[in-house]
């Protein structure tokens, strides 16, 4: 096997990706025709050896730089329980923002005290469930989830360990709708009005709340390591005047998660030892010119622990040809397995599975199935002429396509795999017409 690490795709593929000489691609030692036979299309295809991979490299960048680290993978980018084994197994914890996250984690055997609890606006029985759980922390956001906290540890006898999570007005220079550190957010306590401060008077006060230090998560995802930087020093000032006010020592901080991927090869980010520099280094710095203790840090990566690591594959339906216009090519997936580039406007690479040394001598638009138009996977892709039945391989495909999935049209969910040495793992079934049916219900 000839590697592609000679190709312009290396840096988008997962790490075990090949071609023969006749340029079909392989994955995890594995044929992507055989798997579309065996599996059908569309299907997502993970490679389990890129996730151990960044998850080691995330514990050893960030290791060297902190002398207290937890690594909490960020579920929201893609879950299922095959996914948490693997987490469980290298050491990470996992940062939840839903019941049905709590509950699946819990299901694939991540232990409780593990989990960082999220989100914006938890419901008053999913507080209920992590407290019962045993959760190691909920990240409060807002006055309302702090009263309902409250309320909830003081009828249980409880105590339960909780970070507030502050909006440090910091711009992290990503999509407008991925956003989430500016004074203008759904998220956390702003800092200038006075509610971060008022907030941390009442957790220090509340005998069922044990405050442990803040959160900041900036957007995502963050090709610049500044904002890191900005939101760290914004984020010490704080813990800096609540030492100040009320004798308040922070144990534990994070800066959140958000850290980038290829997704296509004119465009990479940062290393996993760039991030963990600029981090460390701010914090440290900012600890120093306070006189801060140096927290416990928490970081959150998600999409970067599975986003390379995953590939969409497939295959052409139908072809359209609008003289002097456009070339469609259609295949039979789309907005329902990925709605990121109609919802962002996110740029994606398109590969010919079985031919990827061809000329790329067409210009394209990678169009999907659904009643949408806009539902388009790439635009103007170059590639070879493809066929009806060819297989087209999209990488960078692990994150949040598949959390973000849909019925839409009525469409059947892919089926999941996971590859091994050669093997490959059946995660997830594809779903079938009874299973669109299983949850509705008919009076006559």
């Amino acid at each position: 096997m000839s590697t592609l690490k000679t190709t312009p795709y290396a840096d988008i593929l997962p790490l075990t990706a090949e071609a023969d000489a006749e340029g079909r691609l392989s994955i995890g030692g594995c044929d992507l025709r055989e798997l579309a036979e065996r599996f059908g299309t569309p299907l997502y295809i993970y490679d389990e050896h890129s996730i151990r991979a960044a998850c080691r490299a995330y514990r050893r960048a960030f290791e060297a730089e902190l002398p207290s680290l937890r690594v909490l993978y960020a579920a929201k980018a893609w879950l299922s329980p095959a996914l948490t084994q693997i987490l469980v197994d290298e050491g990470l914890g996992m940062d939840v923002v839903s019941g049905g996250e709590l509950y699946t984690a819990l299901a694939g055997g991540m232990p409780a005290e593990q989990i960082g609890f999220h989100g914006n606006a938890k419901g008053i029985d999913e507080l209920a469930q992590a407290l019962d759980a045993g959760v190691g922390r909920i990240i409060i956001d807002n006055d309302d989830e702090l009263d309902a906290l409250e309320r909830l540890t003081r009828e249980r006898g409880a105590t339960q360990t909780v970070m507030l999570r502050i909006t440090p007005g910091v711009n992290a220079r990503t999509h407008v709708k991925t956003t989430t550190g500016l004074k203008d957010s759904k998220f956390g306590f702003p800092l200038p009005s006075g509610q971060a401060a008022a907030a941390v008077e009442r957790a220090l006060a509340a005998p069922g709340l044990d405050l442990s230090g803040f959160h900041i998560h900036l957007g995502s995802p963050i090709y610049d390591l500044q904002p890191y930087r900005d939101g760290i020093a914004v984020a010490a000032g704080f813990a800096a005047e609540m030492q100040q006010r009320h004798g308040y020592r922070w144990r534990e901080f994070s800066p959140g998660g958000g850290f980038a991927i290829g997704y296509t090869d004119d465009r990479l980010p940062p290393t996993h030892a760039a991030y963990a520099e600029a981090v460390g280094a701010a914090l440290r710095a900012a600890c120093e010119d306070h006189r801060l203790p140096l927290p416990e840090v928490h970081i959150e990566p998600g999409r970067s622990v599975v986003g390379r690591a995953g590939v969409a594959l497939y295959s052409v339906v139908s072809r359209k040809e609008i003289p002097g216009t456009r070339s469609y090519v259609a295949v039979d997936g789309g907005m329902a397995d990925n709605i990121r580039p109609a919802m962002y406007d996110s740029q994606y690479r398109a590969l010919p599975a079985e031919r990827i040394f061809a000329d790329r001598d067409r210009t394209v638009t990678i169009a999907g199935k659904f009643c949408e138009s806009g539902d388009v996977l790439v635009r103007d892709a170059a590639l070879p002429d493809l066929q009806p039945g060819e297989l087209i391989a999209m990488p960078a495909a692990g994150a949040y396509q598949l959390a973000m999935e849909s019925n839409y049209n009525l469409a059947l969910r892919p089926a999941v795999v996971m590859l091994r040495d050669g093997e490959a793992r059946l995660v997830r079934r594809r779903q079938t017409f009874e299973d669109l049916l299983s949850h509705e219900v008919l009076d006559r």
